[in-house]
This record gives structure tokens, C-alpha cells and sequence, in this order.
């Protein structure tokens, strides 16, 4: 094991790696359940098929980016695109599940040659330096902002968009509003003082306490345990079920007939149709994917001597494969996850902690998701410690310089206001180009960063 990881190596061990993975497993295993939840809205049956699909492509490319790249990163269907997938493309435009299936497929197959032509490094370093650093950054407020969110207390507000959730006993709130959110706050508390006073493992703990803390006061709370385990299934041979009869393979059984489409659009339709929202996959998840990578990489120090993510190339052949399998198992785009960083803080460094990840996601497939023991509450407190954690890299930001400074804020700035990662890259790159252009540094703009920037604005024209 050591030989094979390098554990020692980088400055680990293995029960370390163990708590990483576990981590980032508890921070990230909502996936399991909110997937299946937005594929569910398809009809009957979905939610079971889309959750063993979202699992098998969790393992298969948690697994692959373990032993290929000895990271210790976790992937799945990402959030963002599966609901473009299912209430833009299924529902807005009218393909059917199998159709949009097509388009995840196409992503996949086009990073792989991306990967393996290596283009798609190519692509990343051509991301302008000031972007680059600023990217853990937006990451950061991205994940404590999904952090803020999960615990119900920043909520939405018709007037300014978010607000603060009322904390007022007195006003009309009951002790079981607020109980989720008072667990969150204590637990911010408990992971930074755990931290401060040295002790390893500091997310995983309060994770863990910020549960037994959660359950505990449940029990103040009416009714909180009704109901409590009525919808475990121990029957999971149900889900792979309808995972066979609706989602396994239909990219190629009937991904490929567009006559429902073709009903009501013409051939012109479809093309245009075909290559513009295929061109919205493919940006997105790359660059959600390269964020994330060097997001998470530079938060734990893992970046090698050139600033670059290592193996970066079988870490991102890992997430073509992933998506690639993904569309024939069933689910949208697979991708690195944010919420990885969470294991990373913990202490992980090698691909053993992906392993402990993947193993986890694996057990899930037979037994009831062991993650919806862990409220939200919890692992929401763990999100926006790790946003904290991941603000370190602004202070290497020339705020005095605006060619510097408005890229790198933009990228920061747009990544949790548009809840998406690439568009936050996106803004960076677009002011970069326009600042340099009109302040006689047009040289120092490269080819490769106009080329992203000319696709970044055609997938707003083509996309928004």
C-alpha cells in the first residue's frame, strides 16, 4: 500500500486517509438522495434507477481518479447540470431522458479525446495566473454558501434574492426550526476550536458530533422521531430493477431516435439544438472539473513544484471515463466534486482516501444510504469550515493592480452569486481578455485564452 500510494510520502498515513474519505464521503452523499430526486419528476420508477446509476458512477470514478491519479478526490453526477439535464433539455426543449442521455455521452467521449491528445492541460494553463489562484477561493464561498443553504439558514428571499432564516423563538419560529440551523453554528464553533487545539481528524468529529448533538435535541422537538426509519429500504435488488428496465444502456437503445423531437421541431431545429446544448455539457463540466481539481489540490498542498495538479491528465482521463460510463448507466455528467475538499482539509493525500470513499458509495448500493443518518445540519457545518479553510490563497492576489485584481474577483465573486464554478471562470477569463485589450497588454493575452474566451461567449449566446 505504501509503495502503490506514497503515504508516508506525502506526509500521511493510513488512519488519516481512512477519516478523509469518510468525510468526504458524509459531505457529498447527498448526492444519493437529491439525484434521484430531481430524475424522479421522469415518472415512476426513476428515483430508484437514478440512484444506483448516481452510486455505480460515484464508484467507478471515485475508484479511477484513486488509482490513477493517487488523489484523493471523489466524483459524481455533479449538481448544476442534472437539473439542466432533466428541466431544461427533457422538459424545456422536449427531448426524452434518452435523448439527453446522447449529450452526456458526446461530453464523455469528447474529453477523452480532449485527455488523451492532451489538449485539456492545455486548455487549463491557459487559465491566466490571477484566475487560477482565485479559483479555491470562489470554490470556497461557493461550498460555504452550499453550506449556508443545506442548513436552512440563508433561505430565499423575493425581494433580495437570500436572506437570513429567522433565529426569533418569540416571534412565530419553533424550536424545531431553528434546531438544525443552532447545530450547524455550533458545529462551525467545534470544527475551528477541535482545529485549533491540534486534534486530527477536527471535521470528521464534528461531523459526528454535530449528529449525535442533532438527535439528541430531536429530542425537544414534536413529533421528530415519527416515522424515523420508515423509509429505509433493506430490498435494494428492487432499485437495480428498475435500473435495468429504465436506465442501463438506453443511451444506445433509444438515445439515438429524435422522432419525438422531430414531432414538433424541424431538422434545422434539432441541429442547432443538438450542438449548442452539447456545447453547454461539455464547457460546464470541463471547467467545473479543472476548478475543482486545482481547487481542492491547492487547498492541501498537493500542487507539485510548477503550481500544477499532479497527474493531472489520468485525473482528468479518470472523469471522462466517469461520464462516459455514466450517460450508459443512466445519469447526467460525473465530475470531480467540490465537497472533496472536505477531505482534503481532514488530512487525505493520496488515493487511498478515494478508495475509502468509493467503498462507501459501494455499500450504499445495498443497503439504505448509510448518508441519511447524517443530517444535513452536520455535514453543512463541515462545508463552510472547508470554504473557510479554502480563502487562504487571496493574499497572493495583487489587489492593487485592476488587471489583476477584477479577473480574480469576478472569478471569486460570480462562482456562489451563479451557483455554477465555470461560469465563475468564465467572468474571470471574459474581464481578463477586455482589461488587457484596452490597456495596451494585448501580448501577454495567449492563444490559448482567447480561444476559451470565444467559447465561453458562445455558450452564453448559444446557452442563456
Amino acid at each position: 500500500m505504501e509503495n502503490f500510494f506514497h503515504i508516508r510520502e506525502r506526509g500521511s498515513n493510513v488512519k488519516t486517509e481512512v477519516l478523509a474519505g469518510i468525510t468526504t464521503f458524509m459531505t457529498m452523499a447527498y448526492i444519493l438522495m437529491v439525484n434521484p430526486g430531481i430524475f424522479s419528476d421522469l415518472g415512476d420508477g426513476y428515483y430508484n434507477a437514478v440512484y444506483i446509476a448516481t452510486a455505480l458512477s460515484a464508484v467507478i470514478g471515485t475508484v479511477l481518479i484513486g488509482l490513477l491519479a493517487n488523489l484523493p478526490l471523489a466524483q459524481a453526477p455533479g449538481m448544476g447540470l442534472n437539473a439542466f439535464f432533466v428541466y431544461t433539455v427533457c422538459f424545456g426543449m422536449g427531448f426524452t431522458y434518452a435523448n439527453a442521455l446522447v449529450f452526456v455521452l458526446i461530453d464523455g467521449v469528447i474529453f477523452l479525446l480532449l485527455t488523451v491528445t492532451g489538449l485539456r492541460r492545455m486548455i487549463f494553463e491557459a487559465i491566466p495566473k490571477t484566475i487560477r489562484i482565485a479559483i479555491p477561493a470562489g470554490i470556497g464561498l461557493f461550498i460555504a454558501f452550499l453550506g449556508f443553504q443545506d442548513a436552512g439558514i440563508v433561505q430565499p428571499n423575493e425581494s433580495t434574492g437570500v436572506s437570513l432564516a429567522s433565529f426569533n423563538l418569540l416571534g412565530g419560529q419553533t424550536w424545531g426550526d431553528i434546531m438544525p440551523m443552532v447545530i450547524t453554528v455550533i458545529g462551525i464553533f467545534l470544527i475551528a476550536i477541535l482545529t485549533k487545539r491540534g486534534v486530527k481528524g477536527a471535521i470528521f468529529w464534528g461531523i459526528l458530533g454535530c449528529t449525535v448533538l442533532y438527535y439528541v435535541c430531536g429530542i425537544l422537538v414534536p413529533g421528530f422521531y415519527d416515522g424515523f426509519g420508515a423509509n429505509f429500504s433493506f430490498a435494494p435488488f428492487a432499485a437495480f430493477s428498475d435500473f435495468t428496465k429504465l436506465s442501463f444502456g438506453k443511451v444506445f437503445t433509444e438515445g439515438f431516435d429524435f422522432s419525438i423531437y422531430l414531432a414538433s421541431h424541424s431538422t434545422a431545429d434539432l441541429v442547432i439544438t443538438f450542438i449548442s446544448t452539447s456545447l453547454a455539457f461539455c464547457m460546464v463540466d470541463m471547467f467545473d472539473t479543472l476548478g475543482t481539481l486545482y481547487g481542492a489540490c491547492a487547498r492541501g498542498n498537493l500542487l507539485d513544484e510548477t503550481g500544477d495538479v499532479p497527474n493531472m491528465e489520468k485525473a482528468m482521463l479518470s472523469d471522462a471515463i466517469a461520464t462516459t460510463c455514466g450517460s450508459i448507466c443512466g445519469t447526467s455528467t460525473v465530475t470531480t466534486f467540490v465537497e472533496s475538499s472536505a477531505g482534503v482539509a481532514e488530512g487525505g493525500r493520496t488515493g487511498l482516501s478515494a478508495l475509502v470513499t468509493a467503498g462507501l458509495f459501494f455499500v450504499s448500493l445495498f443497503l439504505t444510504p448509510i448518508a441519511s443518518l447524517i443530517p444535513s445540519a452536520a455535514t453543512a457545518a463541515a462545508l463552510v469550515y472547508v470554504g473557510i479553510l479554502m480563502m487562504n490563497g487571496v493574499k497572493e492576489i495583487e489587489w492593487t493592480d485592476p488587471a489583476v485584481a477584477v479577473p480574480a474577483f469576478l472569478a471569486i465573486a460570480m462562482m456562489p452569486f451563479t451557483y455554477n464554478i465555470s461560469y465563475g471562470i468564465a467572468f474571470g477569463v471574459l474581464s481578463y481578455i477586455v482589461i488587457h485589450a484596452f490597456t495596451g497588454k494585448l501580448r501577454e493575452v495567449n492563444v490559448g485564452t482567447w480561444i476559451i474566451g470565444v467559447l465561453f461567449v458562445a455558450m452564453f449566446l448559444l446557452t442563456h
